[in-house]
């Protein structure tokens, strides 16, 4: 990984590349029916490890992919946030995952504001989406939290085509008065 890698910390949080170690907690959020349920179901660990390098690959070609979700206080991994465009993507997102130990505490509105903070000062966008499942109504709260509108529906690229979502989102200028 780039030496210059960013890291962001929160009051509670430290977000970062994912490494290695990150891969147990990872796996455990991929096999909790509930928790995956809204991110493309269960996987055994073996498909949980090959879907994990994506993350890392995103950062090495990309320059940006969703970083990992720690707890400042345990060092504990809770999940993952942040920018994720992959082809045919419903535009520039940033979105996030977090294990059901995690829900509730707030920490994926930290984690988002962050991640969405660094997205505009750092990747140039003009505005960010979230695609959230239609059935998924703590992620749209946490979307109209951050600020965003449900703008439309929208398919996801193979292997997902059938799998339509509600694209939530906002402008660079929008989310900027809001912070302001």
């Amino acid at each position: 990984m780039p030496s210059d890698s960013p890291l962001i910390e929160t009051e509670r949080l430290i977000l970062r590349l994912p490494r290695i170690e990150d891969f147990d907690g990872y796996a455990q959020l991929h096999a909790d029916e509930e928790a995956a349920r809204h991110i493309g179901g269960a996987l055994p660990r073996a498909a949980a490890w090959r879907k994990f390098l994506q993350m890392p690959g995103a950062w090495m070609v990309q320059g940006f992919g969703m970083f990992s979700v720690l707890d400042k206080a345990s060092g504990q991994w809770l999940g993952q946030c942040g920018p994720w465009f992959p082809e045919g993507w419903p535009g520039t997102e940033v979105g996030w995952a977090f294990r059901r130990s995690a829900w509730g505490k707030g920490f994926a509105q930290e984690a988002a504001i962050a991640t969405i903070d660094w997205a505009f000062a750092n990747l140039g966008w003009t505005d960010v989406i979230h695609s959230i499942s239609p059935e998924n109504t703590p992620s749209a709260a946490l979307a109209r939290r951050l600020g965003s509108r449900l703008l439309r529906q929208s398919p996801l690229p193979e292997p997902y085509a059938d799998h339509i979502v509600d694209v939530w989102g906002q402008t660079r200028e929008e989310w900027l008065a809001r912070r302001a």
